[in-house]
């Protein structure tokens, strides 16, 4: 089973990708979608990288980096009997903006049963994910006034 969801966003791939890649403050900008993430190691994501996420109605899952390239995508994978979840997260830069998107892919003897089961839920939280990474990119950085 396979789940994307794009948005085009209206900043730079490199704000996009900074608040993309920044997986332990996903929680702030997420909360419907994310209960907690908790990095199990120091520094930004990297292959070999884990980080344990929380969501509503879904098993706390440790989720390891196993292909990024920095400033264009990441994938990650999350494993449990029977089933494989790779979740991939790409900023791609086009003449109309900055596209970003989130893929969940579920394999194994279980992961067509678990797709059909969490179809919806599985569709809503990326769709989540990507339209509130949008909001969250395109806001500025408000400046100090130190008169």
């Amino acid at each position: 089973m396979r789940f994307d969801h794009s948005v085009k966003v209206q900043a730079t791939p490199q704000r996009v990708w900074e608040v993309y890649s920044d997986v332990a403050r996903w929680p702030e900008w997420t909360p419907t979608t994310i209960d907690s993430v908790e990095r199990l190691d120091a520094g930004r994501i990297h292959v070999g990288s884990k980080t344990r996420i929380r969501q509503p109605k879904l098993r706390p899952a440790v989720w390891e980096v196993t292909d990024l390239k920095e400033g264009e995508y990441f994938e990650w994978v999350s494993r449990a009997p029977g089933l494989k979840t790779t979740g991939g997260h790409r900023v791609i830069s086009t003449p109309e903006g900055t596209v970003a998107t989130a893929t969940i892919i579920q394999e194994g003897p279980l992961g067509w049963l678990f797709g059909r089961l969490y179809a919806s839920l599985t569709q809503r939280y990326i769709e989540t994910e990507t339209e509130k990474l949008k909001q969250v990119s395109e806001q500025t950085t408000p400046t100090t006034d130190t008169q």
